[in-house]
């Protein structure tokens, strides 16, 4: 365990005060208190972040809650009786976030009581998807049904959430650890952003297992590609090798500044090596060497109509544009995933959402049901590859509107080229990173301009990013350009790319390409 220590970190101090599950036994009380929100010590709203209840400065008398939802794994009766909590307690607005989670808007402090026994109910939790925790562990939203996996590698993502969930061994960490695990060959889930990254591999004797990487993240500085340890683990293995990486972390990881505290700073000041070694002290027998990596080199969204490697089942993979999306129709979307298919919904890194295991027999209905008009298989060329964070009218860090905008462009840059090929347009409003611009084909950073002498909201564009085999944060390309110029700027702009020799996924040159790195 983590014992309290002298420092200027004020997050620091306040777990030394009341570690931050403790809130779990309070939050009726604080449930109950007269003057509610407004009367919550300062460090108990943080500590309300280990149930996955966050305060947000724009609505300040409602609270978000995040729920984990483990691989993106639920059922329809979950998706069901989380809409109807949305419809009943919040506002209606539910989030598909880009780790495979789900969030509720707008709950008032007096009802989490009630949503987490409800939550409790249905066999899921809001537990540490907030602040130093382990958040939700990413893996293919098709694993286990996708033709083009080596193995299915959710049940290691379901061991390693049993071994942290609740368990105060974990939930005290110097900041927050991504993980990812993934038996799939099509890149489908920024392995290379992670903390903790475990691919598809052939090991020694062509076993099948995870070759492992550390240290990547998105946020301010950048896209930080996470290192090769050279070393393999079969996945009976993996979720024990994220415990013991997890636990170096909590013990060696910098508590003194926020912005020096994630596991990539502690590589930057040891080296991959002598994490290596470390880490091999804790592990306590012998690790394999990395081995062939078995992944392809192309990216898949899932989206569309896919076969399964079951005989005569398909997956049916719904664009759920920027991941906004309301009560209503997720529980007309268990309604489809019951009528059409096994009941199974799957939520993926692009925050879209999939039905699994329908009969081929039953496509055809399927793909003409009305929610499919607004939640489409086949989405335009840009709507398909768009991601957004939540933007300003929910999160105080965010400089810009995103979810809104971001369709706006999009949809104008559609009807103008319809048959253009995919890009994956990813915006964040602000350098948190949370929509994962780095990593985007075109990514887009909210911030603010003058324009006419007044103050605007504006966006820094990048371009080139990519994850898989071939890894590369993207460039920027322009800054400050004016949100309400995008429908001029954009248009040129990708063709121009496309003239200099760029295409969806390919390595960049900035070199040639006009207006690059200039400032609007």
């Amino acid at each position: 365990m983590v014992t309290a220590r002298k420092t200027g970190n004020p997050v620091e101090r306040i777990k030394d005060e009341k570690p931050g599950l403790d809130i779990l036994d309070e939050i009726h009380e604080l449930a109950a208190q007269h003057g509610g929100w407004e009367t919550i010590d300062p460090g108990d709203r943080e500590r309300l972040k280990w149930i996955g209840t966050f305060f947000r400065k724009p609505t300040p008398e409602r609270f978000m809650m995040r729920l984990r939802i483990t691989n993106g794994r639920l059922t329809a009766a979950q998706l069901d009786a989380l809409a109807a909590l949305s419809r009943r307690l919040g506002s209606g607005v539910m989030d598909l976030t880009t780790r495979q989670q789900i969030e509720l808007r707008d709950i008032q402090i007096g009802d989490v009581p009630e949503i987490l026994e409800a939550l409790r109910d249905i066999d899921l939790s809001s537990l540490q998807t907030g602040m130093d925790n382990i958040r939700g562990t990413n893996t293919c939203a098709l694993s286990g049904v996708t033709a083009h996996e080596l193995f299915d590698a959710a049940p290691v993502g379901e061991e390693f959430t049993r071994m942290f969930l609740g368990n105060r061994d974990y939930a005290n960490l110097p900041r927050k650890l991504n993980v990812a695990f993934t038996g799939c060959l099509e890149n489908c889930i920024h392995a290379e952003t992670q903390d903790i990254a475990m691919t598809p591999a052939w090991g020694p004797d062509e076993t099948p297992g995870f070759n492992v990487a550390v240290g990547g993240k998105m946020g301010s500085g950048g896209m930080v590609i996470a290192q090769p340890l050279d070393v393999f683990v079969r996945p009976d293995e993996a979720a024990s090798m994220a415990a013991a990486i997890t636990l170096l972390f909590r013990d060696e990881g910098s508590r003194e500044k926020r912005t020096r505290a994630r596991l990539a700073f502690l590589l930057d000041d040891w080296g991959v090596d002598q994490f290596r070694a470390r880490l091999g002290e804790r592990w306590g027998r012998p690790m394999h060497p990395a081995g062939r990596d078995a992944r392809y080199e192309h990216h898949a969204d899932h989206l569309g109509v896919n076969r399964q490697r079951q005989e005569g089942l398909f997956s049916v993979g719904l664009c759920v544009p920027t991941g906004r999306t309301c009560a209503d129709d997720m529980t007309e979307l268990a309604r489809l995933a019951r009528r059409y298919g096994s009941g199974d919904i799957r939520l993926t890194v692009s925050q879209n959402t999939i039905i699994v295991n329908v009969p081929e027999a039953n496509l055809p209905q399927l793909l003409h049901e009305p929610l499919l008009s607004r939640l489409s298989p086949n989405p335009a060329p840009l709507m398909r590859g768009l991601v957004s964070c939540t933007g300003n009218d929910y999160c105080n860090l965010a400089l810009i509107e995103t979810k809104s905008v971001s369709r706006q462009v999009v949809q104008a840059l559609d009807a103008g080229s319809p048959d253009a090929h995919p890009l994956r347009m990813y915006w964040s409003g602000c350098p948190a990173g949370c929509g994962n611009h780095h990593a985007a084909d075109i990514g887009f950073q909210g911030g603010k301009t003058r324009l006419n002498g007044e103050v605007v909201d504006a966006v820094t564009i990048f371009a080139g990013g990519s994850t898989g085999p071939n890894a590369r944060p993207a460039q920027r390309l322009m800054e400050r350009v004016p949100v309400s110029s995008l429908g001029a700027v954009l248009p040129g702009l990708i063709d121009k790319l496309r003239a200099s020799g760029f295409e969806p996924g390919e390595e960049m040159s900035v070199a040639g390409v006009p207006g690059a790195d200039s400032k609007a």
